[in-house]
């Protein structure tokens, strides 16, 4: 007779007479049995968790009803789950962004305003989203980007990764850094890490970083398909230098590229810091031709990482994991792309603020519909978590999406908040499915009030409109209330230096 789990063992030898632990003793064994084949069934049910980043990609996508640019795999993701319309992040910059999302809380818990600081340094103990799956028997690895890299400057390192929240990572690199003399660069005397530059690679998909990391995920996923896992795939693109092979240069159409249009009447409407993230304005300084390539360059690097992402679909479908894992797409922040003369990342527009968010879950009850509820980046810990049951280890700041999974139309009363730091003090900006309400040093440096069902472009800030105080009222109640012990990052270094020359 097979060995008995210890503990029913002990029962059988000292709590019962010789003559009937026979009996006994093969009735355990049956419900050893039964009990160990339904800890297996519960193990078995135990969802997996693909987790597909992107850097610095806006809502450019064929699933959001971008014209031009091509996304057939994203596409065919959310067709099988739900796209978040309105979703935003926290932070419009890499690492307070995603030590927001990865944490569950807001970026003034985290204390992460910049690119060098890392959230333990606040939160030593806190439980990151992988290291609560971690913790819970799961296989928990990292490909690429899910923490802040320096890019390009720091690809084919760790970066800024915790540790704690993986069993295993993988850092890729690609001839994309092996090449970086051959790029057209538009801002020389800018870093290439907030370039426009670009680059039409010779060479296939799998010899750039992110069609390793594609690959390397891939791997992850065959070897530990009988497990439950959580596997993170970050990829650098459309970050720039914005650089795919050539082929996706040629599929865009040159001819449909076009850059907003920008005015000057409309710039003395909105406060200075609302557009002082792009300096010199318009787009860095640059001829409108210049900015064409650099879009046309960006949406090819938008359909590189579109081609990647089918990858990891297909190896999901080949494994016969796709009915056993939630897959989530996500960006750390939204992009302009020369809307109101801005580029990139790091204003309170909705371009900047707003990203791709889509969630496919094997048990959801509704599929393919769009969702229009409000939402924010620090949602996605306590869904996965909700969707894979298992509890959070402290309170987060977000909310469970899995009632929107199941009927994208159900109420939802959630705004979402976004902020930005401007040296010396903070711009604050709350989103409602209608309304966007911005202020800057909590008023005293301008005001900005947008309603998106007359005006998507933002063009009419009605901030100074009497016909709608009581809605800025209102709204501007609630970032008194989400900001009502906001922090302060310290002075930079440079900072005190000056001060301590002028002192006595």
């Amino acid at each position: 007779m097979k060995r008995l789990p210890l503990c029913l063992l002990l029962v059988t030898r000292h709590h019962t007479r010789p003559a009937v632990q026979p009996v006994i003793r093969f009735g355990i064994h049956w419900l050893a049995a039964i009990l160990c084949l339904a800890l297996s069934a519960v193990a078995a049910d135990r969802f997996n968790v693909l987790f597909i980043a992107s850097d610095d990609l806006n809502c450019n996508l064929g699933c959001y009803g971008h014209p031009v640019v091509q996304t057939p795999n994203l596409d065919r993701l959310a067709a099988r789950g739900t796209r978040f319309e309105r979703a935003y992040c926290q932070f419009p910059l890499c690492s307070p962004s995603r030590s927001s999302l990865m944490t569950g809380l807001r970026p003034d818990t985290t204390q992460v305003f910049d690119l060098k600081r890392h959230f333990r340094k606040a939160l030593p103990e806190v439980v990151t989203l992988p290291q609560l799956f971690r913790t819970n028997g799961y296989f928990a690895a990292r490909v690429g980007k899910i923490y802040h890299y320096g890019v390009p400057g720091d690809i084919g390192t760790s970066g800024l990764d915790d540790p704690a929240s993986w069993d295993t990572f993988v850092n890729p690199r690609g001839r994309d850094k092996t090449d970086e003399g051959q790029l057209v660069n538009h801002t020389p005397k800018r870093g290439l890490g907030s370039s426009l530059s670009f680059l039409a690679a010779d060479g296939a998909d799998e010899e750039q970083t992110d069609g390793i990391g594609a690959t390397e995920a891939i791997k992850l996923l065959e070897a530990n398909r009988d497990r439950p896992f959580f596997i993170a795939c970050g990829f650098y693109r459309p970050h720039c230098p914005y650089v795919a092979p050539k082929k996706y240069f040629e599929h865009v159409p040159r001819e449909r590229t076009r850059v907003p249009s920008v005015s000057d009447s409309w710039r003395t409407e909105v406060p200075a810091p609302a557009l002082s993230s792009t300096q010199p304005w318009p787009w860095f300084g640059v001829t409108e031709p210049q900015a064409q390539e650099s879009l046309h360059a960006y949406w090819a690097a938008i359909e590189f990482v579109d081609a990647q992402v089918g990858r990891l679909l297909a190896a999901l479908d080949r494994l016969k994991l796709a009915d056993k894992t939630v897959v989530v797409f996500w960006s750390d922040n939204g992009y302009h792309v020369g809307e109101h003369g801005l580029w990139k990342k790091q204003s309170l527009f909705e371009n900047s603020t707003r990203v791709p968010v889509i969630i496919a879950a094997p048990t959801q009850k509704v599929r393919g519909q769009p969702c229009g509820r409000t939402i924010e980046l620090l949602d996605l810990y306590p869904t996965l978590a909700d969707l894979c049951g298992l509890t959070p280890r402290h309170a987060l700041a977000g909310r469970s999406l899995k009632p929107l999974l199941d009927e994208p139309k159900a109420p939802w009363d959630k705004p979402a908040f976004t902020q930005v730091w401007r040296g010396r003090f903070a711009g604050h900006s709350v989103r409602t499915e209608r309304w966007r309400y911005t202020e800057w040093d909590d008023g005293n440096k301008g005001k900005q009030l947008y309603d998106y069902s007359t005006d998507p472009g933002e063009e009419r800030n009605l901030a100074n409109d009497p016909q709608h105080a009581q809605t800025l009222a209102e709204l501007k109640a609630l970032v008194q209330k989400n900001w009502t012990l906001s922090y302060r990052p310290p002075p930079e270094p440079s900072t005190n230096r000056a001060a301590k020359k002028k002192s006595p």
